[in-house]
């Protein structure tokens, strides 16, 4: 479900793809080959949210923010199913795991947040970071080639997100 909110309306790119039972709300701006799947919550009620091109919210994940803390979520970063993205800045070529919780904290490009990581407020993780633990802590730098395998998931999202578009079907069963 798109909804406004407080006289701001979703801008979502004609390119993107946004799952039926996705619910974006507010301030939100999705850009090209960007991908948001079922379940997941965008809510630009108390200040924006921005999705970069390429990058794909998966199920269940939510992303929310608080005044004066916009969420930012940069080009061809994959979020984990279940996720959970409070007030953060994600750099560009980032993966964040499955139920990892990231709270108001600058994750650097082509860093990893292993799943069920919790990521504190106020946390800047470096470039290149495999972070992990609650609370999660910088356990060493990612060899340069991890990029070309976080690159490679948002590619695979950005193509199945475009087959879903053209091909997927509600079916009712008697």
């Amino acid at each position: 479900m798109i909804r406004a909110f407080r006289g701001n309306t979703p801008k979502i790119d004609p390119k993107a793809f946004v799952h039926d039972s996705a619910e974006v709300i507010g301030r939100v701006r999705i850009g090209p080959g960007a991908s948001v799947w079922p379940f997941t919550v965008l809510r630009g009620d108390v200040d924006g949210i921005a999705v970069g091109a390429d990058t794909n919210v998966q199920d269940m994940a939510v992303v929310h923010t608080r005044e004066g803390r916009p969420a930012i979520l940069g080009r061809r970063i994959t979020v984990g199913h279940g996720a959970v993205i409070h007030g953060a800045v994600i750099g560009d070529d980032c993966l964040i795991g499955m139920g990892a919780v990231v709270m108001e904290a600058r994750i650097g490009r082509g860093s990893v947040i292993g799943a069920g990581a919790v990521v504190p407020q106020g946390m800047v993780v470096p470039p290149g970071s495999l972070v992990l633990g609650i609370p999660a802590k910088v356990v060493k730098k990612l060899h340069p080639s991890s990029i070309k395998e976080i690159r490679a998931s948002a590619a695979d999202y950005v193509s199945l997100s475009a087959e879903t578009k053209r091909t997927s079907r509600v079916v009712f069963q008697p």
